[in-house]
């Protein structure tokens, strides 16, 4: 019998789903811009951490629905996909922060070869 005061195991677990698909989609578009950077193609790059971030919030706004249940007291039941989810999303956005600092970075460094007169690695 489902309770309006719970979230159903399954809805919890469907939340979880969701959030990894944002997540994975965020995570494959970042490395793509890391990729991109090292080519020295830097607007590509920082148009993918764009799109990212957008699949990061879609997921975050997911994870909300579910926190907002909970605040408001519903009993949640932790399953393995929410707890993957939550990991996915945490270590997607941990990596969101490395890719901006190395994508600034190879910027940096191809301004240097380039002053320097050294041709960047392709």
């Amino acid at each position: 019998m489902e309770d309006s005061f719970m979230a159903t195991k399954e809805e919890i677990s469907m939340t979880g789903f969701s959030i990894v698909a944002y997540a994975g989609d965020a995570k494959t578009d970042l490395i793509e811009a890391l990729q991109e950077a090292r080519k020295g193609n830097f607007d590509h790059a920082r148009a993918l951490v764009k799109e990212a971030n957008e699949s990061i919030v879609d997921a975050h706004n997911e994870q909300t629905k579910l926190l907002s249940k909970e605040a408001g007291g519903s009993d949640m039941d932790v399953t393995f996909i929410m707890v993957h989810g939550q990991d996915t999303l945490m270590t997607t956005m941990m990596l969101k922060d490395e890719v901006t600092f190395f994508i600034d970075e190879y910027e940096r460094i191809h301004k240097i070869e380039s002053q320097l007169g050294i041709d960047s690695p392709k």
